[in-house]
């Protein structure tokens, strides 16, 4: 019996990478959204990746950060899929390679339990091109995955996640239910469960 699920953030619980919203606002759109698709296909090491895109957001005004990470376009389903988890008795958690502003700010709104993310530092009112947190490289969420079942005394079968690109293949590692999720073929060929429909409720007819 599931205990607990991890679901990825961007492209996963949200229809979009945040990163590119906000280069959207630098014109610089296309370029973050070239390297965050690299990263996400595995062909670029995660940790590089983060930094180099986050350094192209230097100057950003923090105050658009904030405006644009709360009002993100939440995936088809989300909301759903998530009450009825802990309807069933299930701690859900969110892991993302992407930023607090945006993860935490969802949480009361699709109701995961804790999310685990990114932080953007920022200055005078700015970024400053420099990000830290509890999930910068390839390792992070699977290492993050593993001290959670510790304490939460949950094993690997009883654990579900649920992510798109390939920094999701180190939790994969760690769950017997792992769902690819309108995935990259790196992180499908891991999976026992793929769904490529932007409707995360059809993860509740295969659990």
């Amino acid at each position: 019996m599931l205990k607990l699920a991890v679901f990825d953030f961007d492209s996963t619980l949200m229809d979009g990478e945040t990163i590119d919203f906000f280069a959207d606002e630098l014109g610089i759109g296309a370029e973050v959204a070239y390297i965050t698709e690299e990263a996400m296909s595995g062909r670029l090491d995660f940790f590089e990746s983060l930094q180099s895109r986050v350094k192209l957001l230097e100057g950003l005004d923090f105050s658009v950060v904030e405006k644009i990470s709360q009002n993100l376009p939440y995936m088809n389903g989300a909301k759903q899929t998530i009450a009825e988890l802990k309807k069933r008795g299930i701690t859900v958690v969110c892991f993302s390679g992407g930023f607090r502003t945006a993860t935490s700010y969802a949480k009361d709104i699709l109701g995961y339990d804790a999310d685990f993310s990114n932080a953007l530092h920022h200055k005078d009112g700015k970024l400053t091109g420099l990000v830290g947190g509890d999930m910068m490289f390839n390792f992070s969420k699977g290492d993050m995955l593993v001290r959670l079942q510790n304490i939460l005394g949950v094993t690997e079968d009883e654990t579900l996640v649920c992510g798109d690109g390939a920094n999701d293949l180190s939790m994969f590692a760690h769950a017997k239910t792992r769902v690819a999720f309108c995935a990259r073929e790196i992180l499908q060929k891991e999976a026992n469960i793929i769904i490529n429909e932007k409707d995360l409720t059809k993860i509740l007819e295969k659990i």
